[in-house]
């Protein structure tokens, strides 16, 4: 579907909202305000942060993971940096970022931490009916922001939270590109790239929770699909876990469990090699309890581990498990070809 061009106007002068506010109400005097009347087949592209102040969806800043294990689904990853942690989290919310949402950031004048709306849709949909019987309009959108990282990429972008009244996904499978080629996966997040050219106007750090995006073709008449839709979950997530993470799950160590706690949570910063195969030792003696790893150092100056253990095949266990957990730190291992039943030397190197 070709689209001539497309108009994206700030809401500026929104109040900081507090809860029990009359946000349609705000938006729509915002909108006149700025010249900017809603019309049939406008998208209103929302932070969620301003519906989750006017729910009061606030927690106690104090023990922020306390808020963060609150509304956590599962963990795909974790990180440390100094005494904190930062977990990269499936949110009760629906997505897939970190830390679930909770966020400190442009909270007026509390302290507190604010939580993503548990279902971001159905207040999409709440807001968008709301609007639709003041307006008396038969065709607008409604989408509700939030901002997070992706895998492969560096940098945070926003993306649909919550929608309502728009064509989420414009799916081009079964269609032929420009030069006639049968398109076969391309399915276009059409939500992700409303909120994403709203963002060009509302900023970060601007106090400008609203945008309306005018000229396009996907705002629709029913409700739709959501935003929800567009989470991939399951089996076709590539990204169920992270790198480390996947490593140490198939070792018996997933994230967000006490048992990743005990061997210890990679930093985000680069970390001497002593420390990785610190965890990378913990990690595989964890379901070996008659075996022991002595860590010393060899001629060359690299790690050596000296690997006991009561039984030959323990001892091949051992081994084996040390391998994979050492790759999961950047690392690999020179296993000698031959080695006594008892126990055996290994020699650890950058990977």
């Amino acid at each position: 579907m070709t689209v001539p061009g497309l108009v994206v106007l700030p809401l500026t002068g929104i109040p900081e909202i507090t809860v029990d506010d009359d946000l349609p109400a705000l938006l729509l005097a915002a909108a006149r305000a700025n010249d900017a009347d809603l019309v049939d087949g406008d998208v209103l592209v929302v932070s969620s942060k301003v519906v989750s102040k006017a729910l009061g969806l606030w927690a106690d800043g104090r023990d922020r993971s306390l808020a963060v294990a609150a509304q956590t689904v599962r963990t795909v990853a974790e990180r440390r940096s100094g005494d904190r942690l930062t977990s990269v989290v499936e949110a009760v919310a629906g997505p897939v970022m970190a830390a679930a949402g909770v966020d400190a950031s442009n909270t007026g004048d509390r302290d507190d931490v604010l939580l993503l709306p548990t279902d971001p849709d159905a207040e999409a949909t709440r807001l968008r009916e709301t609007l639709l019987a003041t307006t008396g309009m038969t065709r607008l959108g409604v989408v509700l922001s939030d901002t997070a990282g992706r895998p492969w990429r560096s940098g945070q972008t926003d993306f649909a939270l919550g929608a309502s009244g728009v064509a989420v996904l414009d799916d081009l499978r079964g269609g032929v590109d420009a030069d006639g080629r049968p398109l076969a996966v391309t399915a276009r997040a059409v939500a992700d790239e409303l909120a994403a050219a709203a963002d060009l106007v509302k900023g970060k750090a601007d106090a400008i929770p609203a945008a309306v995006v005018r000229g396009t073709p996907w705002a629709i008449a029913e409700a739709g699909a959501g935003a929800r839709s567009l989470v991939r979950t399951g089996p076709g997530d590539w990204f169920g876990l992270g790198q480390a993470e996947a490593v140490r799950s198939a070792l018996g160590v997933p994230p967000g469990t006490g048992a990743a706690r005990d061997v210890g949570i990679a930093s985000v910063a680069t970390e001497p090699v002593e420390d990785r195969v610190a965890r990378a030792v913990a990690v595989a003696l964890r379901e070996c309890e008659t075996a022991g790893v002595d860590v010393g150092t060899s001629p060359k100056g690299d790690p050596e581990l000296r690997v006991t253990a009561a039984t030959p095949y323990e001892l091949g266990v051992v081994v084996s498990r040390l391998q994979v957990a050492l790759w999961g730190e950047g690392l690999d291992v020179d296993v000698p070809p031959e080695a006594p039943a008892d126990a055996v030397s290994l020699t650890v190197t950058e990977r």
